[in-house]
């Protein structure tokens, strides 16, 4: 049988479920505002606390220092700095190391820890309880500057067995060519930069200091430098220089490896070009090309061959001139074409420098020709110079120095008029001789001049008409003589013997 239950009583029973949860919530808020109270009164206090304290999970340097006062955090650093080690690398990746006591370090704070904590918010140190909190602070270190300087000097970097001085750059003759051997580095350093950079390492106290290039000593000298280069430059404009001589008959010309071999580097690194094979070269171009003097093949007139040389006629290189010339031309570089420089000239260039226009006496046979490009001007005996008392007039090729119209001849013991007068050798020339009536034959051995060329009026007044100063004049004998008058040395005669010379030989015979 079921119970009803009245209407009162249920709205009683609703009541009291009221006022539970009405507890319970009560309860709750109680419970909730004394929790939070506590939270906030603990937050506060951690809050308080870390204003002079570092939070937990907080590294200086990778030294575990939470909740350490600035004081703790400090001699916390300076136990830990009491096992200081100064790592030292250099270019070549070797390692040296200096620990704390070689050079008497100690830590010395300078106010970075306790900047580090006044940059701490300590609001946040709930985060950081979960995120950490890491800082990198300067730990400066005094140290003793004499066992610094000590034991960095003690490095076996700056043992001499181990040191490799720099070189310089230089430039080398290698191979038929000058190039350039690099620059070495070596491994030299620098003492005293060295100390002053492990000071500031250690004043820092930092853990690893690497050897930059400007602590070792550099070559002075590189690849690069400007003596290196202008004298790299210089050498290939010089080696690539061309000297052209424009000698008719021949093809002679300074270039290549000749000229290459001219070139002279100094230690200095300036180049210059070698005075002494310079000079070499010119005198073998002298040699080649001179014909002062030269003994030389003549076709006579009668058309045999007779050798003569001596005179003063032909081609001479002034040697010091052309010298100094060709180091010039070396030096401006690019292709030079141009004539030796000459002291003398002759007449004519190239191989037969006498040419077709001259006069030719054959003094044996008495008789004198003129030839004007190659056709037989004039002709004509002849007296010359007296044999029997030692006037043998001068053979050799000669060239006209001059003609004079009229002169008066003027030795030692006598004085002539004459109307023509040419002057080849020294005083001694072709002259007419009023005062003979015959010439030819033998009388030059007898009764010949004092060493002048006696001919005609007629042919001495045509030939001064027609020839010109510098035409060559062969002269000669066609058996061996002796000349030895003054006129003859001075002239360069071919046949001329010193008579004291002469003497010494008969008497060393």
């Amino acid at each position: 049988m079921l119970v009803g239950v009245s209407p009162k009583e249920d709205k009683m029973q609703g009541i009291r479920e009221k006022r539970r949860r009405m507890r319970r919530i009560r309860n709750g808020i109680i419970l909730a505002v004394v929790l939070t109270s506590l939270l906030l009164i603990g937050y506060f206090a951690m809050t308080f606390f870390f204003q002079d304290h570092f939070f937990f999970r907080t590294e200086i340097n990778g030294l575990q220092v939470g909740g350490l006062s600035v004081s703790d955090a400090e001699a916390e650093i300076a136990r830990d700095e009491g096992k200081y080690i100064l790592i030292i690398s250099d270019r070549d990746k070797n390692l040296y190391t200096i620990e704390g006591a070689q050079i008497g370090s100690n830590y010395a704070p300078d106010g970075s820890v306790g900047k580090a904590l006044k940059e701490q918010n300590p609001y946040g140190w709930l985060t950081a309880v979960f995120s950490g909190n890491r800082i990198d602070v300067k730990t400066p270190m005094e140290y003793d500057a004499g066992m610094l300087y000590d034991t960095v000097s003690k490095l076996d970097c700056f043992q001499e067995e181990n040191i490799e001085p720099p070189e310089n750059a230089k430039i080398v003759l290698e191979d038929g060519k000058y190039q350039v051997v690099q620059e070495k580095q070596g491994n030299q350093l620098i003492l005293d930069r060295v100390v002053a950079a492990v000071q500031r390492a250690v004043s820092e106290g930092a853990g690893e200091l690497h050897l930059t290039d400007e602590m070792y000593e550099s070559p002075e000298i590189t690849e690069e430098s400007s003596e290196i280069t202008e004298a790299m430059a210089a050498i290939d404009s010089y080696s690539a220089a061309k000297v052209v001589y424009k000698i008719a008959d021949y093809d002679e010309k300074l270039e290549g490896e000749e000229l290459f071999d001219m070139i002279h580097v100094a230690e200095d690194f300036s180049v210059t070009i070698d005075k002494e094979k310079v000079e070499r070269f010119v005198q073998r171009l002298a040699s080649k090309y001179n014909t002062y003097a030269d003994v030389r093949e003549f076709k006579t007139s009668k058309g045999d061959t007779v050798e003569i040389g001596g005179g003063d006629y032909g081609w001479v290189i002034d040697k010091e001139e052309e010298a100094k010339l060709l180091e010039e031309n070396i030096l401006a570089g690019g292709t030079t074409e141009r004539e030796p420089v000459y002291s003398q000239t002759a007449r004519v260039e190239g191989l037969d420098d006498i040419g077709n226009t001259y006069v030719e006496i054959d003094y044996t046979s008495q008789h004198v020709w003129y030839y004007e490009n190659g056709e037989l001007k004039l002709e004509s005996d002849l007296v010359s110079g007296n044999i029997a008392k030692g006037n043998g007039s001068p053979d050799g090729v000669f060239k006209v120095v001059y003609k004079q119209s009229p002169a008066v001849l003027v030795g030692e013991d006598y004085e002539s008029d004459v109307t023509y007068f040419i002057v080849f050798a020294y005083n001694v020339g072709i002259h007419d001789a009023s005062w003979r009536s015959n010439f030819g034959g033998e009388y030059y051995k007898t009764r010949g001049s004092h060493g002048c060329v006696n001919v005609p009026l007629a042919f001495a007044a045509s030939l001064y008409e027609m020839i010109e100063k510098d035409t060559p004049v062969i002269a000669y004998y066609r058996e061996p003589i002796e000349l030895s008058t003054e006129n003859c040395k001075i002239s360069n005669a071919y046949s001329y013997v010193d008579p004291e010379k002469k003497g010494s030989e008969e008497v060393g015979n």
